[in-house]
């Protein structure tokens, strides 16, 4: 008697994986269960596959899931902002004037790279500043930016 994995084994297998997942928590082995989940799937469509054929299919899958999720996706869903981070971290940051200092003396500054998870902060200069002007964080208070002209 010959033993023939069927679909619902890979479906079973790649779901156990799945949630193995929660007890150890490294997100590749979630990349296995999928393997698994689409081998249940590629095994619907092509039922005389042989195991063999069956396992490399599935190890090629899961290790190109993997590779994709480190190397592609995982790097473009990096935080950049500077969100959390201790004010003092923020001073130096040059951002450009957008709209000039009004009667309350506060104008509105935009920086290329999100401060403390905004991009566009009200500021106070004691210097004079035109549309355009570069300016620097020297400190904050408040909600308010103190900037030096560059």
């Amino acid at each position: 008697m010959e033993f023939q994995i069927e679909y619902w084994h890979w479906a079973v297998f790649g779901m156990l994986l799945m949630l193995a997942e929660i007890l150890i928590p490294s997100f590749t082995i979630f990349w296995f269960g999928l393997g698994g989940l689409l081998m249940s799937l590629l095994l619907i469509l092509m039922p005389g596959l042989g195991v063999s054929s069956q396992l490399v299919i599935w190890v090629v899958v899961s290790s190109l899931f993997a590779l994709a999720w480190f190397m592609v996706f995982k790097p473009l869903m990096k935080d950049r902002t500077k969100a959390g981070i201790a004010r003092e971290a923020i001073v130096g940051e040059t951002g450009q004037v957008i709209r000039l200092p009004g009667a309350n003396g506060r104008g509105r500054v935009r920086f290329t790279t999100p401060v403390l998870g905004d991009d566009e902060w009200d500021f106070i200069c004691d210097q004079d500043v035109s549309l355009g002007d570069r300016v620097a964080i020297r400190e904050m208070s408040g909600n308010t930016l103190i900037v030096d002209k560059r």
